[in-house]
């Protein structure tokens, strides 16, 4: 094994332990201010998330899935990119989208993700899928959970509150899933891994916008 590849591994095993230790809301707080300037009333979000974060460790899974699916859909407000970020697509971290109270569909599911890690949720159980909605007729983004490798996920949407398992969300038509680990394409007869999520631009820059935030980890790794 060549010594990149040690020190690959290595970093990755720091780094996923990162993300699950304490996060330093003060520290954080800090850091966003210098990269957006003032937060405002986002600083009152930001800090119930801190809350939410600290307060919901003990809960089972499916309870975790159930409050972090809740606050975020009361906390954002639904807004295309192009309105809150004049851009046609913007990928938010969840700092970002706590400090404007809003985003689309793929800010929720970001930020639901990181949330449900920092609570302790592995990565294999957790998705952001895209998918085609069909009542909207449009591309939409939600976040997938897996209880085991073969269930049935359960679909954690901004578009409601209640987490329903897949099969019953027949408005939804998965094209592809990623997160820490790989990048997954949906076909009639399961998902194929595709690689890891290098290929994906905008969350590598959610990462290192994450890490110029503050957070001690620049991926999921």
């Amino acid at each position: 094994m060549s010594g990149r590849l040690c020190l690959g591994l290595l970093l990755g095993c720091l780094l996923l332990t990162n993300l699950r230790a304490d996060w330093d809301f003060a520290l954080i707080s800090q850091h966003a201010e210098a990269v957006y300037g003032p937060l405002g009333e986002g600083k009152s979000r930001i800090d119930a998330w801190q809350n939410l974060l600290a307060t919901q460790k003990q809960l089972g899974e499916q309870d975790q899935l159930k409050v972090v699916n809740l606050f975020f859909n009361h906390q954002l407000q639904y807004e295309e990119d192009f309105d809150l970020w004049h851009v046609g697509d913007y990928w938010a971290t969840p700092i970002e989208a706590l400090w404007k109270k809003g985003g689309d569909c793929e800010d929720y599911a970001i930020a639901k993700y990181f949330s449900l890690r920092h609570l302790g949720v592995d990565r294999d159980k957790l998705r952001i899928t895209y998918v085609k909605a069909l009542r909207q007729n449009r591309a939409h983004m939600v976040l997938t959970y897996y209880s085991s490798p073969v269930a049935m996920p359960l679909v954690l949407d901004s578009l409601m509150d209640a987490i329903e398992p897949a099969n019953q969300r027949t408005d939804l038509v998965p094209v592809y899933s990623f997160n820490g680990e790989g990048l997954w394409l949906t076909g009639a007869t399961g998902s194929k891994r595709l690689g890891d999520t290098k290929r994906l631009s905008r969350w590598q820059d959610v990462l290192k916008k994450m890490k110029a935030e503050g957070f001690p980890t620049e991926s999921d790794n």
